[in-house]
């Protein structure tokens, strides 16, 4: 798929750039500084877009520690004596999370597992997001040795994790949500641009090529160009719409399903505060696939392993 998507911007970058507005920036006037104009916007797009879908198929959506459930157990242990019960084969929820049968270990709340999933960089799974070492280094040499188990198996827990996205070969979780949502975003400003631009020369393609007055190689490009383009853009506006209610109610598309009959959701804070548990506080970091010391120190949700909850809905 990453392959698909390098060819999709590869082909509509030629279109655009080369075939469309590389000839007009020598025209002058108007024309030239139109051009420019568009290719300056496009390049821009290009690299937020590419930015952040680097950082998504890169970054680890959020895996459970493997002495998580230790921690929680000492911290409370009626809890813990429950996770340890489970072992019997069955998975039990308890007030911070519950047991995962298939990883043998706890699950932090909005944790679910993914049969999918393989983690491509081991050494991910022991930093954080400044890249220091967690509280479970000590534990480093058993983790990966486990880790390479799953990678083998194609499955483990994710920390909040929304779904399996085949297009960033990654699972889309906790620590790389914001980096999905800016993906979709630049796409589709992107793709909606391209369509734009190509248009006209769509318009006249087919009777250019009655004519015979441009190369077939052109006109396919271009063809090709506007085609994928536009099927994007137009496919990308619900999954736009979606996931905008999805933020905005703080849920993933996972918890879609468990939230049905519920009055009220336990993690929806508000538009605001859903809104700043994916996207952080500072505002001149929204735009891009990028978190602030502060908001990585002060917002655990971005984490994945804790999160706050409404005080009038029991958790």
């Amino acid at each position: 798929m990453i392959l698909l998507v390098a060819a999709i911007i590869g082909v509509s970058y030629y279109a655009v750039v080369l075939l469309t507005c590389g000839p007009d920036l020598l025209r002058g006037g108007y024309h030239s500084f139109l051009s420019f104009t568009i290719v300056i916007i496009f390049h821009v797009l290009l690299i937020l877009l590419i930015w952040s879908y680097v950082r998504v198929v890169l970054k680890d959506p959020g895996s459970v520690p493997e002495n998580w459930r230790a921690d929680f157990a000492e911290e409370n242990p009626e809890v813990g004596s429950s996770l340890a019960a489970a072992e019997d084969g069955f998975e039990r929820r308890t007030r911070g999370g519950g047991y995962c049968t298939h990883c043998q270990n706890g699950k932090p709340p909005r944790c679910h597992h993914c049969s999918i999933f393989s983690d491509t960089v081991l050494g991910n799974n022991t930093t954080d997001f400044n890249g220091h070492k967690m509280k479970y280094e000590t534990q480093i040499d058993s983790m990966k040795n486990d880790l390479l188990h799953r990678v083998s198996a194609g499955r483990r827990c994710v920390l909040k994790m929304d779904h399996h996205c085949v297009w960033v070969v990654n699972c889309v979780g906790a620590r790389n949500y914001k980096f999905f949502l800016l993906f979709l975003i630049y796409t589709f400003l992107e793709t909606t641009l391209v369509t734009v631009v190509l248009l006209p020369s769509f318009i006249n393609f087919f009777h250019e090529a009655k004519n015979h007055s441009v190369s077939p190689a052109k006109s396919a490009i271009i063809f090709l160009a506007f085609v994928l383009n536009l099927a994007f853009a137009l496919s990308l506006v619900c999954f736009l719409v979606m996931h905008a209610s999805l933020l905005s109610s703080n849920t993933t598309s996972v918890e879609v399903h468990e939230k049905k009959g519920l009055v009220r959701w336990k993690y929806d804070l508000g538009r605001k505060k859903n809104f700043e548990q994916v996207f952080g506080t500072k505002k001149s970091l929204w735009f891009f696939p990028l978190f602030s010391e502060d908001d990585l120190d002060n917002i655990p949700a971005l984490h994945g392993l804790e999160f706050p909850t409404r005080s009038d809905v029991e958790a």
